[in-house]
């Protein structure tokens, strides 16, 4: 059987499998919503949830874990995203 890489989120503290989650990448360009989860950068998981989208952005969790302004776009965008 097939290891299943788990990540955890950093809004819910949860571990879930990693296709499951969406990355957002802190790179040289900016924030970026890694959807092959390949990129170069520091990155954080977050579940694919409107709730959890919107206390992380509430909260502040993403500024905090990456260091750097997230802008509203990016929240904008997981928003029209989540399901």
């Amino acid at each position: 059987m097939k290891k299943i890489p788990m990540r955890m989120c950093v809004v819910t503290r949860e571990k879930m499998p990693k296709k499951d989650l969406i990355r957002i990448v802190n790179t040289e360009e900016g924030i970026i919503i890694d959807k092959t989860g390949k990129i170069n950068g520091h990155g954080v998981y977050i579940q694919n949830k409107q709730e959890v989208i919107k206390k992380a952005r509430d909260k502040r969790v993403i500024h905090h874990a990456l260091g750097v302004e997230v802008p509203d776009e990016v929240f904008e965008e997981l928003l029209k995203s989540a399901e």
